[in-house]
C-alpha cells in the first residue's frame, strides 16, 4: 500500500515546485530585486526617519557650516542646522507624495481609460475628450497655481492635486489598449456566454493590463516626486517645518552653498533622489520582464537560442545578439 501512496504523492509535490518558482520568479530577477531592496529602505526610512533623526531638522546651532564630522554626518547649513537629520527626516515627505498620487491617478487612469476604451457611444468620446482636456494642460504650472490658491498645503493636499491632475496620460494609454483588447476572441466569447460587463473588465481585461497599469504607476510616482519636489526648489512650499529634499535644496540654493563649497549641503539630497528614482526604474525593468515572455532572459548573460546555439548577451537593460552571434 506503501508503493500507490508514493505515486500519488509526487505529482502534487513536482506541481508545487513550479508554482513556488513562478511566485518567486520576480524576486529573483536581478533589476526588481534591487529595485524591491532600494525601494523598501526609502520607505522603510520614510516610516522611522524623524524617529531616529539625531537633531531636530530646523533646530539652530553655533556650527554654521561645518563640514561632516561626528556631530553632524553631513554637516550643518548656514544656520546650524544638522543636514542629516534634514534629509532623513525629509524622505517622509517624498515617499507618501509619490505613492499617494501614484494611487489616485493610478484609479482615475483605470476609470476613465477603461471605461472609454471598452464602451462605445457618447459616454466613451466624453470621457475621451475628457482626458484630451487634460493632456494638454500644462501639468506643473497648473498644480503651482492650485497650491499657491489654496490656504495651506500639506503633503496630503498636494499629493491628491498632482493626481488629480497627472492621470490623464495613462488614461489615453489604457484606453489605447482596451481598444485593441475589446475585440479579442476571448472577449467575444465572454459576452456570448452572458458574462456581465463589469466582470469581463476585472477578470478579462484588466490583467492583460498589469504592465501598463504598473509602469502607469511607477511613472506617476517618479512625475509626483519630481513636482514635490520642483514645487519647494522654487519656493512653494517651504513654509514650516515640513522638510523634503527640495527644501533642502532651495535653502542651499539660495545661500549660495556651491559657491561656498558646502557640498555637503546640497549633495546628499541630490544623492537620494538619484537614487529613488533609480530604484523606480529598475522596478519597472523588473515588471516589464516579468509580464514579457521576451524579456525574461534579459537577467541572463548567456542563453540558448531556438536552434540550440549558446550565445552571450550584450550588457544593457535589454540584451540583443551580437553581429557575431548572428547566424
Amino acid at each position: 500500500m506503501a508503493t500507490p501512496s508514493v505515486v500519488e504523492a509526487t505529482p502534487v509535490a513536482a506541481a508545487s515546485v513550479p508554482a513556488k518558482r513562478r511566485r518567486l520568479r520576480f524576486v529573483a530577477n536581478p533589476k526588481a530585486a534591487v529595485g524591491l531592496g532600494m525601494m523598501g529602505f526609502f520607505v522603510l526610512l520614510a516610516i522611522i526617519g524623524p524617529i531616529i533623526a539625531p537633531y531636530d531638522p530646523s533646530a539652530r546651532s553655533n556650527a554654521l557650516i561645518e563640514g561632516p564630522s561626528a556631530a553632524h554626518w553631513l554637516g550643518t547649513t548656514h544656520l546650524g542646522q544638522d543636514v542629516f537629520s534634514q534629509v532623513v527626516s525629509g524622505t517622509r515627505s517624498v515617499i507618501l507624495v509619490g505613492l499617494l498620487a501614484g494611487v489616485v491617478a493610478t484609479i482615475l487612469s483605470l476609470l476613465v481609460g477603461v471605461t472609454s476604451g471598452y464602451l462605445s457611444g457618447a459616454g466613451s468620446e466624453s470621457l475621451s475628450a475628457l482626458s484630451n482636456v487634460f493632456l494638454v494642460i500644462p501639468a506643473l504650472p497648473l498644480i503651482i497655481i492650485i497650491t499657491s490658491i489654496l490656504p495651506e498645503t500639506t503633503d496630503v493636499t498636494i499629493a491628491l492635486v498632482i493626481g488629480l491632475t497627472s492621470w490623464a496620460w495613462g488614461a489615453r494609454v489604457l484606453r489605447a489598449q482596451t481598444l485593441s483588447l475589446r475585440g479579442r476572441d476571448y472577449i467575444e466569447a465572454a459576452r456570448a456566454t452572458g458574462e456581465k460587463t463589469w466582470r469581463i473588465i476585472i477578470f478579462e481585461i484588466m490583467p492583460n493590463l498589469t504592465a501598463v497599469i504598473a509602469s502607469n504607476f511607477i511613472g506617476t510616482v517618479i512625475f509626483a516626486v519630481t513636482s514635490e519636489i520642483t514645487l519647494a526648489f522654487i519656493g512653494v512650499n517651504t513654509s514650516g517645518d515640513n522638510w523634503n529634499w527640495g527644501t533642502i535644496l532651495f535653502w542651499a540654493q539660495g545661500q549660495q552653498a556651491l559657491a561656498q563649497g558646502a557640498w555637503w549641503w546640497f549633495v546628499p539630497a541630490g544623492l537620494a533622489i538619484a537614487l529613488l528614482g533609480t530604484a523606480l526604474a529598475l522596478l519597472n525593468f523588473g515588471i516589464d520582464e516579468f509580464v514579457s515572455p521576451r524579456l525574461r532572459g534579459s537577467g541572463k548573460s548567456k542563453v540558448k537560442t531556438a536552434d540550440g546555439r549558446t550565445v552571450k548577451m550584450r550588457v544593457g537593460f535589454t540584451p540583443v545578439l551580437g553581429p557575431k552571434d548572428t547566424p
